[in-house]
């Protein structure tokens, strides 16, 4: 499940896919060579994997700064970003591709405060990053090793500046595993070598270095276009042992939070459009093992989303043809990811099949309904509701009549199942149970945070709430408190497992 969630990982990177899978075989032959004990290699192995989760839930910041969000991470490989190379990228990705005044205005941002914005987006990271390993149950080991994802062996890494042995060697491992595979694929292993060797000192740990060029032949071995998941799995510290059914609900259920958190705007979505799918399948009479895997495809049915630039998923206005292609995309690399898993490939043939329409106008594949089953059908008017009662940039959230009118429609045109349509929307007006913790906050506190969630700012907060901004900063204060978080993105999240953020269907 982590591999396949690093494929995912991978697309944010801009880079293919198997990237992470190809680093971490790198990173454990390393680990092999300098002699870690199994504990540490085994941290290796999953850091590597997941080192970059919280990149996701950084991506409206971002996207704010640089527009491109995933351009942005991929070009942060080729180079030793560092001194004056480290701030000419910054200032040369701020505002790209925006207005030459939106842009001036961008990089005098960046001039006068981009240390202090790039040093509070890597602490959002790792907090995000932290969440996302604690909820897998990685260890503390896994956890402390990404929290250096960002640091650099000559200390000039952010957000605080660590650099030599303080940095863990499991990260230190990572740390070169993750660029020499990018410089390996694309110019060769000649390239790759000599990449590390002019960083050493400087982005990478000296030993590190050493212990690749010492054999580069046997650490690259096999990594020449050759199918790199069997390889990579058959490295895992724990490679035999199987997900019991509520520890795979429990960690799908994670995946599609943090999926979620790439936008404001769909923050506990993928949850909600699962409980929907789930109640509609049984509305229809399905079996239970259909049902199992309708509610898991809904959990993480916008899995490829992140692919995808916020630049284009949150902006409003039409979509060049490019863009458009390339959010046609998103649904097929759903169902590539999770079909690498033994026992997800109807999950990944459901989720991947969301946006097709019975007359053939939907997308990735453009099937009929001939190729769709029912629940697929019916995950189709589950995501669809649920996003329509949701806020988008460009539109409000409508009302759930109105949104039911809409789907109705849809299907009298012939793109949604009508007995799918009918069997949701029976199902979102079934009163939910509440299965919650509580979240420890006033009502108050909850009303605030279910409006910070989101996207508002502390004046928007204010007055849609008629109360001052100086009171909004104060609750968000004791909120982050008693979260026992330090950001956006944790406070996002507490808010989505404590059902304080609620918009869509309600119970009618």
């Amino acid at each position: 499940m982590v591999a396949a969630l690093s494929l995912a990982l991978d697309l944010g990177l801009g880079q293919p896919m198997e990237h992470m899978l190809r680093a971490t075989i790198i990173a454990t032959r390393l680990a092999d060579r300098l002699g870690l004990d199994p504990v540490e290699r085994g941290i290796v192995f999953y850091s590597e994997l997941v080192s970059w989760i919280g990149c996701q839930a950084d991506s409206p910041e971002l996207t704010a700064l640089f527009v491109d969000e995933i351009e942005f991470r991929a070009g942060m490989f080729p180079g030793d970003l560092r001194g004056l190379r480290r701030a000419r990228f910054l200032l040369g990705q701020a505002g790209h591709g925006r207005p030459p005044v939106d842009r001036g205005r961008a990089t005098v941002r960046m001039l006068t405060d981009g240390h202090r914005q790039m040093r509070e987006l890597v602490e959002s990271h790792y907090a995000s990053a932290g969440a996302l390993a604690d909820r897998l149950d990685m260890g503390t080991g896994v956890r402390d090793s990404i929290h250096h994802t960002f640091e650099r062996w000559d200390g000039t890494g952010l957000p605080r500046g660590i650099g030599g042995g303080a940095i863990p060697m499991t990260m230190r491992i990572v740390h070169l595993a993750d660029v020499a595979e990018v410089h390996l694929r694309e110019r060769g292993p000649g390239a790759a070598v000599a990449m590390a060797r002019r960083r050493s000192g400087t982005q990478f740990d000296p030993q590190v270095v050493a212990a690749l060029t010492r054999a580069p032949d046997e650490v690259f071995a096999g990594l020449d276009g050759a199918d790199v998941w069997p390889a990579a799995l058959d490295l895992a510290p724990d490679p035999d042992r199987p997900l019991s059914d509520p520890e795979l609900d429990a960690l799908l259920i994670a995946i599609g939070d943090f999926v979620d958190l790439k936008s404001p705007f769909r923050h506990g979505h993928s949850r909600r459009v699962g409980d929907l799918a789930e109640r509609a399948g049984r509305s229809r009479g399905l079996p239970e093992a259909q049902v199992q895997a309708l509610r898991r495809a809904g959990w993480v049915h916008d899995l490829g989303r992140l692919g995808v630039p916020n630049a284009i998923w949150d902006r409003a206005g039409r979509w060049s043809s490019a863009e458009r292609e390339r959010v046609r995309l998103y649904p097929y690399f759903t169902q590539r990811i999770l079909g690498r898993v033994p026992g997800l490939a109807e999950v990944g043939a459901i989720a991947g099949s969301h946006r097709e329409h019975l007359d053939g106008s939907g997308f990735p594949k453009g099937v009929d309904g001939s190729f769709l089953s029912v629940p697929a059908r019916l995950l189709a008017a589950a995501a669809r509701l649920q996003s329509l009662t949701e806020e988008r940039l460009d539109r409000a959230a409508l009302t759930l009549p109105d949104a039911i009118a809409v789907i109705e429609r849809q299907a009298a045109a012939g793109m949604l199942d009508r007995q799918a349509v009918a069997a949701v929307a029976e199902a979102a007006g079934q009163r939910r149970r509440r299965s919650v913790p509580p979240s420890g906050l006033t009502a108050r506190e909850e009303e605030v945070l279910a409006l910070a969630a989101v996207g508002r700012s502390s004046r928007e907060i204010a007055a849609q709430l008629t109360i001052s901004e100086k009171t909004v900063r104060n609750h968000l204060e004791h909120i982050y408190a008693k979260a026992g978080v330090s950001n956006r993105a944790g406070a996002s999240l507490f808010a989505v497992q404590h059902g304080i953020v609620r918009p869509g269907p309600a119970p009618r």
